[in-house]
């Protein structure tokens, strides 16, 4: 069953893989959690394991997740935040109640609360779009290269130069196309 839905575009950067469960927003728009059991599915590779979704709070994801978009871009090019998106970010972030726990192997993992998880993991992912987006952690927001895709995305890249959001997908159309642009010019 699971076969139907587009595969997740995963990053090292929680907040902004969030945003990229809505792709393609300047194209042909792939969503990529159409159901609150995809968002659960998403969540889990993240470490923030639910048992449920209820449709309720696949919205409350998806307006964070628009909000995290829409502060994220306006960051990139360095314009000023929508006050609307940061106060949806902010209010996700205050009303999550995750703790971070170190495991035995030293890794991270998060509790999330029994009485709400979904609105537990997403204060985690609140709270760490509020860290790249205040400037916080080591890299630059950017949007991708893509005239299609434009997905705010963390570059931690070394020279800070990177173009896409997810080079196997966006990065890899485009160098496509410029190479079969190329050819036809030789050709012609």
């Amino acid at each position: 069953m699971r076969a139907e839905f587009p595969d997740f575009r995963l990053d090292t950067v929680l907040a902004t893989s969030f945003t990229g469960t809505l792709s393609e927003r300047h194209g042909n728009a792939v969503e990529r959690i159409p159901t609150p059991r995809r968002l659960v599915d998403w969540l889990a590779l993240y470490g923030l394991t639910v048992d449920t979704c209820t449709p309720a709070q696949l919205d409350l994801a998806r307006e964070l997740r628009e909000s995290i978009h829409a502060a994220a871009t306006a960051a990139a090019i360095q314009d000023a935040l929508p006050p609307a998106a940061v106060q949806v970010i902010n209010d996700r972030s205050a009303q999550g109640q995750a703790s971070a726990i170190l495991t035995p192997d030293g890794e991270r993992h998060w509790r999330l609360g029994a009485a709400s998880p979904v609105e537990d993991a997403l204060g985690v992912i609140a709270a760490d779009a509020i860290s790249i987006i205040a400037g916080e952690r080591d890299g630059r927001l950017a949007l991708c290269g893509s005239p299609t895709c434009q997905a705010a995305f963390f570059d931690t890249s070394q020279s800070r130069t990177r173009r896409w959001c997810d080079m196997n997908t966006c990065g890899n159309r485009e160098k496509k196309a410029r190479f079969n642009a190329n050819r036809s010019k030789l050709s012609s």
